[in-house]
Parts: C-alpha cells; structure tokens; sequence
C-alpha cells in the first residue's frame, strides 16, 4: 500500500524531531563543551553523563527518549489505518538521531531514542530489555555492554509479550543490528580491555 503524501511528511517530521542535537547543544550552551571532543566523542546521553555530569545526562537522556516516544504516538493518530506505520515513524526518528543534518550527519548511538520508541510501541518488552540492561550495567559497569545485550533480547522480548503484532519483530531485529554496528568501536575496546566504565563520581568537567 502506497503512502500518501501526508504519511511521507510524518516521516520526514519523525526523522526531524530525531535530529534535534541535544547532547550537543546542552554541551554547547551550558557548558560551553563540545561533546565530540571529550570522553568517547560521542554526543549521547552517556557521554553526556560522564562529561557535563549527572544532571545534564539526566536531561540528555530524557529528551533523547522522548525524541522517540512523540513521533510514534503522533504517527499512530494521524495515521491509523496502517498498523506498523508507528514503528516506520519510530525508526525514522532513530535515523535522526544517528545522522543528524544539523551535525552533518553525525549524532549519537540511538539508544535512548530507541528506548523512547519502544516506550510507546511496546512498554513491556522495553520494561524487560531495561531490566537486562541495569543488570549488566550493574555488574560490569559498560554502558555499551549492557546497550547491545538490551536491543539483541529485544525481538525476544516482543515476540513473548506482543505475538499479534508481528510488525514488531523486524524492527526490533533491524533495530539491535543497527545499534551493535554503531557500537562496532565499542566492541573493539571491549576486546582489547579498553572500554571506559561507568563512574556516578564526579565527571571529568568537574574534576
């Protein structure tokens, strides 16, 4: 079923309010810190919380998330009459979020967005990747670890508790592959033992 002109706007709307730099404006503005240059170089929420401090990752975080949650439920009303098009608004906004036109297509991992997506299309399953994620963050302290663990359940975790929405599968499939690969330099100081862990001290702004 072709999309009507109305269905692309809302996408590209999607991809737009997921290109909002947050990191990298909070960073700018408040803190007259440029994200791409300090901590893994990376303008997400959790560089944000390791650079400019817990507050600001806080914030990062949030806005991130509801990056993701607000195109969803706006696709979802405005466009009822084809089930997975919430999902395709979703993914548009982690697509901004990642290659932001305002970053010359540079952004952050996704995750957050991600979570924010998963928030609105399947809190359950997003309940259970966040509890796996705490955990392995918990223990081993790598934010990345604990990231890629999270989106690779989350299909599982969609097909237990959502099996009639089978729309929800591929995403979710396409979605951990997308966020493993953006993670790939993360894999690589895993394997070497390079990998920073996740401190709640001070951030290296206020040491």
């Amino acid at each position: 079923m072709p999309l009507s002109n109305e269905q692309w706007l809302i996408l590209l709307c999607a991809y737009l309010i997921g290109s909002f730099p947050t990191g990298f404006l909070t960073g700018k503005i408040f803190f007259k810190i440029n994200l791409f240059e300090h901590g893994s170089k990376n303008v997400g929420a959790t560089n944000a919380l390791r650079v400019l401090g817990k507050k600001a990752g806080i914030f990062v975080l949030l806005v991130d998330m509801f990056k993701g949650a607000i195109p969803v439920i706006l696709a979802g009303k405005l466009s009822i009459k084809i089930p997975g098009f919430p999902a395709a608004a979703g993914m548009c906004a982690i697509l901004g979020h990642t290659f932001s036109p305002f970053l010359k297509f540079k952004g952050g991992k996704g995750v957050a967005t991600s979570a924010g997506v998963f928030a609105a299309l399947a809190p359950l399953a997003l309940l259970c990747a966040l509890t796996l994620f705490s955990g392995i963050v918990f223990v081993t302290r790598f934010v990345s670890l604990g990231s890629m663990l999270a989106s690779v359940s989350l299909p599982a975790f969609c097909y237990f508790w959502y099996p009639q929405h089978w729309f929800l599968i591929p995403v979710s499939g396409i979605l951990s592959l997308f966020v493993i690969y953006k993670h790939r330099a993360n894999i690589g100081r895993l394997a070497r033992g390079e990998e920073n862990k996740l401190s709640f001290s001070k951030s290296r702004r206020e040491q």
